[in-house]
């Protein structure tokens, strides 16, 4: 019944029962339910032409709980609050260089970022409903368990036990993904509010690592094992330089921020767009050879999964200006069918953003999936809270004051 509330947003209590097959009188219970737990709200009479009377328009609660985001990235860490309805309530970045730093020390940072975000959703009176984690490598999703993260040095890390040792109270339950597949799912559910959006497409993350985030007819595919998508572990250059993968040439070693800054002369991204937009003919080469290389990389995957549309997150989406060209260009020449067979290249409608979106989207899942646990969970918490207030009043010990 959530689902149907989610995915028609002003449906009434007959619609639902239509979608469904539930009863009125069933619907109308567990609505009520629903908007007890501000997983729901009622306003106005529902949008739809013909006769009939309309029933009261059911939506997701703006005043509902929070998906907390955090995503781990190579040189920072950024933490965002999403609601039920995709209103973001609070985002932070804090620029902290992760490489080569035990995985302890890295997840400390992590606990004290979830500790400053959890503290501001107390402050704007938010519950988080879980926590959901973005890290770029190879992830076991059903355990929380990092198999392999290259650009962290991580080899075997159980992230989720890790995280719970540090941060014992939790909210909710806590869901780690790789960052690239969580930024396609993300970009996915935005893209649905542009005009002609494509519901296939491949999503590229481009940081220091490049991931690719692969969504075919509107469901993401991340292969048997949950581990597809690591577009930067392409081989480029067999006799290329060495990645932190271990093997040599890889498109991320070519293509990647690192690369492309390097190639450039500048320390970082803002210093490059301030030399592209000045017509810096260093950097302007620069971003015109990683195009190249990035678009010969795609066309491979074009040519293997038959994708209409490139998406530029991350980076890429900062350059698009100047990268789309060249790598159309690559495209056109590469890609089977071309020019009839045409790619778009677009730019990520989030930007550097979805990954930790995504990643607050998904502990929200949890809820939308399996909402009798969080009503549960949040009865619970309010009888402790309610408990602990009595024993204060108390005294301590659980008893009447004396008169």
């Amino acid at each position: 019944m959530l689902d149907a509330i989610a995915s028609a947003p002003g449906v009434s209590r007959a619609g639902v029962a239509a979608r469904t097959g539930l009863t009125k009188a069933t619907v109308s219970t567990v609505v009520d339910r629903l908007v007890t737990a501000s997983l729901v709200r009622e306003h106005g009479q529902e949008r739809r032409s013909g006769p009939g009377r309309r029933g009261t328009s059911l939506s997701l609660s703006p005043d509902g709980p929070c998906g907390l985001g955090v995503e781990i990235g190579v040189d920072y860490l950024a933490t965002c609050l999403v609601g039920l309805t995709g209103e973001v309530r609070g985002e932070w970045t804090r620029h902290r260089d992760n490489r080569d730093l035990p995985p302890e020390q890295v997840l400390s940072r992590v606990a004290d970022a979830l500790a400053e975000a959890l503290a501001d959703a107390r402050r704007q009176d938010v519950t988080v409903a879980g926590v959901g984690v973005a890290v770029p490598g190879l992830v076991d999703t059903a355990s929380g368990r990092v198999t392999v993260a290259p650009n962290l040095g991580w080899q075997d890390v159980d992230l989720a036990a890790e995280m719970h040792t540090r941060t014992p109270e939790l909210p909710g339950q806590l869901v780690v993904g790789n960052e690239a597949n969580l930024a396609a799912v993300a970009e996915l559910h935005a893209l649905r509010h542009e005009p002609a959006s494509p519901s296939s497409f491949v999503h590229v993350s481009g940081e220091i690592g490049i991931g690719a985030g692969i969504v075919l007819d509107g469901t993401l595919f991340d292969g048997l094992h949950g581990f597809g998508g690591e577009l930067g572990h392409f081989p480029v250059q067999p006799r290329g330089p060495r990645c932190s993968c271990g093997a040599r040439g890889c498109l991320e070693r070519l293509a990647g921020k690192d690369a492309v800054l390097d190639r450039a002369g500048v320390d970082d991204v803002d210093a490059l767009v301030a030399a592209l937009d000045a017509g810096d003919s260093t950097a302007r080469a620069a971003v015109r050879a990683v195009g190249r290389v990035l678009g010969s990389t795609l066309s491979a995957v074009v040519n293997l999964l038959d994708v209409p549309t490139i998406v530029l997150g991350g980076v890429y989406a900062r350059l698009h200006p100047w990268l789309s060209e060249p790598l159309s260009a690559e495209l056109g020449d590469r890609v089977v069918g071309a020019p009839r067979r045409r790619v778009e290249v677009r730019r990520s409608v989030l930007g550097g953003e979805a990954a930790v979106r995504g990643a607050a989207a998904a502990a929200l899942r949890t809820v939308l999936t399996d909402p009798d646990a969080y009503v549960l969970r949040a009865r619970q918490a309010e009888s402790r809270t309610t408990s602990s207030v009595g024993s204060r009043m108390d005294g301590g010990n659980g008893s009447s004051p004396a008169s």
